[in-house]
């Protein structure tokens, strides 16, 4: 008999659905008493950390504001560079990795970054850069494992790890699990509900997001820039967009999948909202995860 908590206890929430962005000119950023209380009107109990600087830095008082608000810590999104013999993204890990473990959050999420500023565009690598790549991602999922951490891969557009052929690579050349970005992918050309059939058995988180595609084919073809795209709204409360959410999450569950499924919709304000603001779409999601039989 299963031992793993129902769906309805591991959907935890993002900053970025609010807006809270780690790049530099994405719109207007909302406080994180706001935020946190809107996370826990509607029902969830659990967050990833956010961008740098929308929490304390010290690992301490991380914990407290999250405790304060009753929410448990997931974990967080971590950009870092994997591909440049010129660093090594150990101690920078090694630094975020101190609030993790004060807080009690057990999953990093990391993202193989260009170095560049911002996700609008990448550099291509060649076979010396990616076999960096692949080393660095299993030696810190090593570290991270010695801190009770557990990390995985999120392939995200504007990184390192955006196409198709280069969650392939990964696949193949590295032994790290990964983090199932259902928008992310999408928009690089993966399949989300074929790769959470294909590969169960490497996911170990999930960032769900719901995607017009239009505008993601825009990304794609090199219409619309991403961030672009976001503002204009490319992604949509679960269920109201082009992906099978529920055919993934079923999917998952069905393999024993026992991990958090994060409601991440990014979005950009240009203000202050007025009305409920971003709250009223991640409300929107939490009820049709939860109903998903």
């Amino acid at each position: 008999m299963s031992s793993r908590p129902a769906l309805e206890d591991r959907i935890a929430g993002a900053p970025i659905s609010w807006g809270v962005c780690e790049v530099a000119g994405w719109g207007y950023q909302l406080a994180p008493e706001r935020v946190l209380t809107e996370m826990r009107a509607v029902g969830l109990s659990a967050t990833e950390f956010g961008p740098d600087g929308f929490l304390p830095d010290d690992p301490a008082s991380k914990a407290a504001v999250l405790a304060n608000h009753g929410l448990a810590a997931v974990g967080g999104f971590v950009p870092v560079v994997l591909h440049d013999d010129r660093h090594d993204p150990l101690a920078d890990v090694d630094r975020v990795l101190d609030g993790f473990v004060a807080a009690g959050a057990n999953v990093l999420v990391l993202a193989a970054a260009t170095g560049l500023a911002g996700y609008d565009e990448r550099p291509a690598l060649d076979e010396v850069a990616w076999k960096r790549v692949f080393d660095n991602l299993d030696r810190l999922v090593e570290h991270a494992a010695t801190r009770g951490v557990q990390a995985c891969l999120h392939p995200h557009v504007g990184t390192v790890v955006e196409s198709s052929d280069d969650v392939a690579r990964i696949l193949d050349g590295s032994a790290v699990p990964l983090c199932l970005d259902t928008g992310h992918l999408l928009i690089g050309g993966t399949d989300p509900a074929a790769l959470a059939r294909e590969a169960t058995d490497r996911i170990v988180h999930t960032h769900l997001k719901d995607v017009d595609q239009t505008w993601a084919t825009r990304v794609q073809r090199g219409e619309a820039t991403y961030s672009a795209a976001v503002a204009a709204g490319m992604y949509r409360p679960l269920g109201k967009g082009d992906v099978d959410i529920a055919g993934i999450v079923r999917t998952l569950e069905t393999h024993g999948y026992a991990g958090w499924y994060v409601l991440e919709q990014d979005t950009v304000l240009t203000g202050d909202p007025e009305g409920e603001g971003p709250v009223q779409d991640v409300r929107a999601s939490v009820a049709y995860l939860r109903g998903i039989g």
